[in-house]
């Protein structure tokens, strides 16, 4: 029975979706290893290195639906590899040309080209999942433009700012990390073919050949030299899923503190009982918050493991190679998990702007305490204006009394500022400063 959430039948689509999994399952896993293997030969038929005959028959007959997993799996606990075993079948359901099978490659020429096709298929999906993210940010940065909430800076209100000035800021993230991915592709989609120390000596002088043909057949791009040790593409993808499991579990963690009953100005989409107790009938738990949350700080372990397999011995390592086998598919799964409780929850949110504005007026005006700063200013100057204002902030809060009342009875203050000057420098919706001119310019970068 599966031990891990990614793939517990209960947990699993929680934590990860379908398709994803799907890309990196072991039969998955296995039609790659089977692909690249056809394709090697297919190649080195071509190039006359191997019997055409040979060839023809290895592309007809190899067939990843019929290896023996059980056979693959005991003979894969001794040697340690998949592929040496992979090979044995493979070849004899090629028959006599099967011995033309594995020509010149070596195991991880074979595992690392198929993780990169794997990889492949996988930013494809996380591609289209920031796609539609974006799209659903761009809608709620658009629709609450305008919309006055109270900005935060640790955990206090600081300024107004507008909610869509908030889902902007997202924006920003996800349109970065969709400019990472294409940045990321051309230096993670390189395949492998290198030899047993990476100097295609088995080949002679026809190495190279083969491996630009090989590459070009599967579509991918060929290194100039073999990077059996230079791991950084692949530490490289991980970071970068790090990154955007990263924004997400920033946004969850805005709507988490959001949800807050204290707080209560915006809510996951209502599903009956999705957050519910198992004894308080009240509760509405942040739920896809809470994954997206946690699929953060999981995958960020992830990066590190990945930056600690780039530290490997000589021309082929003796053991982190193996960290990436858990780390870049846990990795994209958790990412693809996240990605899916992200775009559900926002695309519903339920975003309470009645609770905004009630929220901006709780202290009384304070919050536009630097406005009323910046008011006064010319006339006292910045440090004197300021130290009048907070007096002025600190009497308000120990009397309950709204800041403009305590400013009009200031004559340090109702001598520049008549009660209409002081009333309008006070009302948080006239300080919202450049952020929703600031919503276009992200809108309009791409």
């Amino acid at each position: 029975m599966p031990i891990s959430v990614i793939e517990s039948a209960i947990f699993k689509d929680m934590f990860g979706t379908a398709a994803m999994r799907a890309v990196f399952d072991d039969g998955a896993t296995l039609r790659r290893y089977v692909e690249t293997e056809v394709a090697l030969a297919v190649v080195q038929g071509r190039l006359g290195i191997i019997p055409q005959a040979a060839a023809d028959a290895i592309a007809e007959r190899a067939d990843a639906s019929l290896i023996d997993l059980e056979q693959l799996k005991i003979e894969t606990e001794i040697v340690g590899y998949p592929i040496l075993p992979l090979v044995n079948q493979i070849s004899k359901m090629c028959g006599p040309e099967g011995e033309y099978l594995h020509w010149g490659a070596t195991t991880q020429d074979i595992m690392d080209t198929a993780t990169v096709l794997q990889i492949r298929e996988a930013l494809d999906l996380i591609e289209a999942d920031l796609e539609e993210l974006d799209a659903i940010l761009d809608a709620q940065a658009c629709r609450y433009r305008d919309t006055p909430m109270a900005g935060r800076t640790h955990l206090q209100h600081a300024l107004p700012i507008t909610f869509g000035y908030k889902a902007a800021v997202w924006l920003l993230m996800v349109r970065r990390h969709r400019q990472r991915l294409e940045q990321l592709r051309p230096r993670v989609l390189v395949g492998q073919f290198g030899g047993a120390a990476g100097t295609l000596a088995s080949l002679g002088a026809q190495g190279i050949a083969v491996q630009e043909a090989l590459m070009k057949e599967l579509a991918l791009d060929a290194a100039p030299v073999t990077w059996h040790v230079a791991r950084d593409g692949l530490a490289e993808t991980v970071q970068f899923l790090g990154l955007v499991t990263s924004t997400l579990g920033k946004i969850g963690l805005d709507i988490m503190l959001m949800m807050a009953n204290e707080i209560g100005e915006a809510f996951e989409p209502f599903v009956k009982n999705r957050g519910a107790s198992s004894t308080m009938p009240q509760k509405r738990n942040p739920i896809s918050c809470e994954l997206m949350w946690s699929a953060s700080k999981t995958v960020r372990q992830h990066a590190g493991l990945a930056l600690d397999a780039m530290v490997q011995d000589f021309e082929r390592a003796t053991g982190p190679w193996h960290i990436e086998w858990s780390a870049i598919p846990e990795s994209f799964v958790l990412t693809a998990g996240s990605l899916r409780q992200a775009k559900f929850m926002l695309a519903g949110l339920e975003v309470d702007t009645e609770r905004m504005q009630r929220n901006l007026d709780i202290t009384g005006g304070l919050i536009a305490s630097e406005a009323v700063m910046m008011g006064l200013a010319p006339y006292l100057g910045r440090q004197t204006a300021h130290d009048v204002v907070y007096d002025a902030c600190r009497k308000a809060a120990t009397s309950g009394s709204p800041l403009a009342q305590v400013l009009y009875q200031d004559p340090q203050v109702s001598a520049h500022l008549d009660r209409a000057a002081i009333d309008r420098l006070c009302d948080p919706a006239n300080y919202l400063g450049s952020a929703p001119q600031m919503v276009d310019r992200m809108r309009q970068f791409k």
